[in-house]
């Protein structure tokens, strides 16, 4: 199971935000580049980058500091936040990012998605931020109509490879993921599936990892110490098990 050390942006500086409320930000550093150096110093294999300002308003205003990442680091990076055309979609992976994640556009434009995914393969993955089991969009300003499960199998039949699944009253609130509902986004589908929200604990990590979960981001238990990377990484779980 791959362990992505979070780094989200807003105005430039690493941030975290609890249940993704931009009202309840946390700065935790104010340059991205060297915060992913950090993260693969200690051992990571792949960066999760999310443009909050891009999720918000649509538009990818901190590109440039991810493209930064991008480029400084050797490990891959995926990006998501505000990820709504080709054009985006090709400067982004032209430039060192590994992996996009199409976000709201995947409710919004869904012939948008499959010209993506009919495009880049698998260098597309799409986010699925559930609120109560429907889908959040807009930076999660936004709750659809549409079941998470529904979508699921709207994404298979697209063509999509990796989905990124998130309860977003798990996120940032360190209380542990949702693995009942993870267990079901997971038996739904045959696509990868890296689980966000909550991830707290090196037991919660043993668990994902036990129900074959494709990766699983870690955020804000990183930053405010109660995980520390070296200690995930390397067979280190394992040999404190």
């Amino acid at each position: 199971m791959i362990l992505f050390p979070a780094i989200d942006i807003r105005g430039g500086n690493c941030v975290r935000l609890i249940q993704g409320d931009y009202d309840q930000e946390t700065i935790y550093g104010d340059s991205p580049t060297a915060m992913a150096l950090e993260w693969e110093k200690k051992g990571a294999e792949y960066i999760h980058l999310i443009d909050l300002d891009g999720a918000k308003t649509g538009n990818s205003l901190n590109k440039q500091a991810i493209k930064a990442v991008a480029a400084a680091v050797s490990i891959p990076v995926q990006v998501g936040g505000g990820i709504r055309s080709l054009a985006i979609i090709k400067d982004y992976l032209e430039n060192g990012v590994s992996r996009v994640i199409i976000g709201t556009a995947a409710i919004h434009d869904q012939a948008f998605l499959q010209e993506a995914v009919d495009k880049y393969g698998e260098k597309i993955a799409v986010s699925i931020d559930a609120r109560n089991g429907y889908v959040a969009t807009d930076g999660w300003t936004e709750t659809s109509n549409v079941k998470a499960i529904d979508l699921l199998h709207t994404l298979a039949e697209i063509g999509v490879h990796t989905v990124v699944y998130t309860d977003i009253y798990k996120d940032g609130m360190l209380q542990g993921p949702n693995l009942s509902e993870l267990e079901r986004v997971d038996e739904a589908t045959k696509m990868d599936v890296i689980a966000s929200g909550g991830v707290t604990t090196k037991e919660d990590i043993r668990t994902l990892r036990e129900r074959h979960m494709y990766g699983a981001i870690i955020g804000k238990a990183l930053y405010d110490g109660n995980l520390i990377f070296e200690e995930l990484v390397g067979g280190a779980l394992d040999e404190q098990a």
